[in-house]
């Protein structure tokens, strides 16, 4: 055997690593999923289905909480598709006056949790507490924790929410950087664009699975088509972006790359067309052309400029899959347009044409969904400052 010189001594981790692996990644924290109001039972069954390093699984107001050890939370961050965000819990106390926060603040170790270049922001929010003053808490925590991450070199920006709530603290870190519904496959969006969650949400309940095929006739830049192309081809939601936890100490870089590299071994890139996108607004569908070229899995989308009302099911494949539709409405309906007798006519042409389809579709108000006289089970959820619902059900015949 050749002996090892100086030069090749494997080097040891250092006593901050070891803190780390101790304190930070050795440990099983708690952690909270933020979804939109209507996403919690789609989230709760998306974590649950992670395994059992998922513990305590609890839907709450605003999200889901669950607990587990860092690295099983980062691939939650991969892996799900209906939360805005992942945060990690790293403090809960009580404090009635600035000198007992300051003190809570420093105990904190905060160069085990953040790179020491941070650029932190915070987001402070109190309600019923003696300390109810945000800037103020702000001021204070922000003074205690930049004194103690001070390298530097280019900054690594970082988000912590600061709640306060009838003075008890709870402090989060916010895993994700971007919201998680920018999944890093659209380079360019037409305005106010359907969120990537939300069609998944709104996909996973009408039931599309990887062996369905969609028509998406309302497509616009094609939300539904790149996300129902994201579950036909196996690819995590969050494959082609980053995360803020990749720049933590307590990231592990090569696990979090093997954990890629084995999704990837599992792509299933079809070959034919599987799901049909088409709208009379051609700036959407270039959008969603110029994304199909850039990504080879969405090669399985066929998109054309046809009307609705002009097409059959039939033309585009035999099989009968699930039809999803994100109809104008409000501004970009226009005045002249009579929402409910668009909507009847909707639902005219999917109950004519689309028998035996499952099928999920958007409305602003409960009385146009049941303009359509469809069996629609609706599914509330919030998007662009509206209370919106997604009708779910199957179409007879």
């Amino acid at each position: 055997m050749t002996p090892i010189s100086d030069s090749q001594e494997t080097v040891g981790p250092s006593a901050f690593e070891k803190r780390v692996k101790r304190r930070i990644s050795a440990r099983v924290h708690d952690f909270f999923a933020v979804c939109p109001p209507g996403l919690k039972t789609t989230c709760t069954n998306e974590l649950a289905q992670l395994g059992p390093e998922i513990q305590d699984i609890n839907p709450l107001l605003g999200g889901v909480a669950f607990r587990t050890k860092l690295s099983t939370a980062c691939m939650a961050n991969l892996c799900l598709g209906s939360p805005s965000k992942i945060l990690m819990r790293i403090a809960a106390f009580k404090a009635e006056n600035f000198p007992t926060l300051e003190k809570k603040i420093k105990q904190i170790d905060w160069e085990l949790f953040l790179p020491g270049n941070t650029e932190l922001k915070l987001q402070v929010t109190a309600h019923k507490s003696r300390l109810y003053h945000s800037g103020a808490i702000e001021e204070r925590c922000r003074a205690i924790i930049q004194a103690r991450l001070f390298a530097p070199g280019k900054k690594s920006e970082q988000s912590l929410f600061i709640r306060a709530d009838n003075d008890q603290f709870e402090l989060s870190l916010d895993m994700s950087g971007d919201l998680l519904f920018k999944r890093g496959v659209k380079q360019k969006v037409i305005s106010a664009p359907l969120r990537e969650n939300l069609a998944f949400a709104i996909l996973k309940a009408a039931g599309f699975t990887r062996e369905d095929v969609l028509v998406d006739p309302m497509c616009g830049s094609g939300t539904f088509s790149i996300e129902a192309a994201m579950i036909q081809a196996n690819i995590p939601p969050g494959f082609f972006r980053s995360f803020a936890f990749e720049e933590w100490p307590g990231f592990r870089r090569e696990n979090f790359t093997y954990l890629k590299a084995q999704a990837q071994k599992n792509f299933d890139l079809k070959t034919s067309p599987e799901i049909f996108a088409s709208d009379i607004d051609g700036e959407g569908l270039s959008l969603l052309e110029g994304a199909i070229e850039q990504h080879e899995f969405l090669k399985t989308i066929q998109a054309q400029n046809i009307d609705f009302f002009d097409i059959q099911p039939t033309q585009f494949t035999p099989k009968k899959g699930v039809v999803v539709l994100n109809p104008p409405y409000g501004k970009r309906l226009g005045k002249q347009m009579d929402m409910t007798r668009f909507f009847s006519e909707i639902g005219k042409k999917l109950a004519a044409d689309f028998k035996g389809w499952r099928v999920g579709i958007i409305y602003p108000e409960k009385a146009l969904g049941k303009a359509m006289r469809l069996p629609l089970q609706p599914m509330p959820f919030f998007h662009g400052g509206l209370d919106l619902f997604a009708g779910i059900g199957k179409i007879g015949g």
